[in-house]
C-alpha cells in the first residue's frame, strides 16, 4: 500500500468514527460502482449523507476540502443517485458532506465537517 493510500484510509477511519460518535449510522464504506466510489454513506437521522473524505498531512497543498471541486461534487451527486438506485433505503432527504482531516506531525487528527456542500 502506498503511503498516500494509507493516509487516505486512516482519514476515512477517523471520519467514520467522527460521524458514528455523532450518532450517525454508517451504511457503507468505499462503495464502488462503474462510475466511481463513495467514501462513506451514512444516515443522519432519516437523511442520507454521502461523505467525501479528504485527508492531508499538512496545509502545504492547501486545505483538504479545497480538493473537492465543482466537478467532483457533480460526480458525488451522480454516485449518490446510483447508490440510492442500488439500495432500498427509506430516506427523507439526501445531502453531500465533506469531512476534511488534517494529520499533524504530533497529536490527534483535526477534523472539520462541512455540511451540505453544494
Amino acid at each position: 500500500m502506498r503511503a498516500t493510500d494509507a493516509v487516505g484510509r486512516y482519514g476515512e477511519d477517523v471520519a467514520a468514527r467522527f460521524v458514528t460518535e455523532a450518532g450517525w449510522r454508517v451504511l457503507d464504506r468505499n462503495w464502488r460502482c462503474p462510475e466511481g466510489e463513495l467514501d462513506i454513506v451514512a444516515l443522519d437521522g432519516d437523511e442520507l449523507v454521502a461523505i467525501e473524505v479528504k485527508t492531508r498531512r499538512s496545509a502545504r497543498y492547501g486545505h483538504p476540502a479545497e480538493a473537492v471541486t465543482a466537478r467532483k461534487l457533480a460526480r458525488l451527486r451522480r454516485l449518490t443517485a446510483a447508490w440510492l438506485r442500488a439500495h432500498d433505503a427509506p430516506v427523507r432527504s439526501v445531502r453531500v458532506d465533506v469531512v476534511a482531516v488534517t494529520l499533524p506531525a504530533r497529536g490527534r487528527a483535526h477534523v472539520e465537517h462541512l455540511v451540505g456542500v453544494v
